[in-house]
């Protein structure tokens, strides 16, 4: 069930949410009636970053051994050629 509850709860019901987040479930805290921000377990974050984290080491290896470099234009003209299966888009 998702939990959802005032961020004072943070401070006021700690245990609450602690034990919640251990069992693997986030908790959304709201501030206002509006979401401020999630509280997760350091598992489930390391489940959501590790493939991240790992793609990132890798790219950084490759930086370093080829010395090609793209220019941030070059780049995302490659991007939108892929997400819009090569067709370009008219301006």
């Amino acid at each position: 069930m998702i939990q959802i509850r005032p961020v004072s709860d943070l401070r006021n019901k700690f245990p609450e949410i602690e034990s919640v987040v251990q069992e693997g479930e986030p908790v959304y805290l709201t501030k206002n009636g509006y979401g401020s921000m999630v509280v997760m377990s350091l598992e489930k974050y390391a489940e959501l970053t590790d493939d991240i984290e790992f793609k990132l080491d890798e790219a950084d290896k490759a930086a370093a051994i080829d010395n090609t470099r793209h220019t941030h234009k070059e780049v995302f003209s490659k991007v939108r050629e892929r997400i819009n299966g090569g067709k370009k888009l008219r301006s």
